[in-house]
């Protein structure tokens, strides 16, 4: 599979990229650089709407996700533990 790597359009600003065949599908190859500054993963679940002609992908991780909450209950368990208790109840 050849990947395109982007090319910036002259007057719009974006990139430019063309679908490459993928079994009886076609697929976007997404470029490190734009995974990295998006905080997307290859795990990273996508929502895609369509509006008019336009295709948007959205990360469908919006909020704090596991383990950043798993860290945040770890940091606040030993101050307030006990008052997190009661609420539970």
């Amino acid at each position: 599979m050849k990947n395109d790597g982007p090319t910036t359009t002259g007057g719009g600003g974006g990139l430019l990229k063309t679908l490459q065949k993928y079994g009886n599908s076609y697929a976007l190859i997404i470029d490190k650089a734009i995974l990295d500054a998006t905080g997307i993963t290859p795990e990273t679940q996508l929502r895609v709407t369509i509006q008019g002609s336009s295709l948007t992908l959205t990360p469908n991780n919006i909020g704090a996700g596991p383990e950043r909450v798993t860290e945040s209950i770890k940091k606040l368990r030993p101050a307030y533990g006990e008052m997190l208790k009661n609420l539970a109840k």
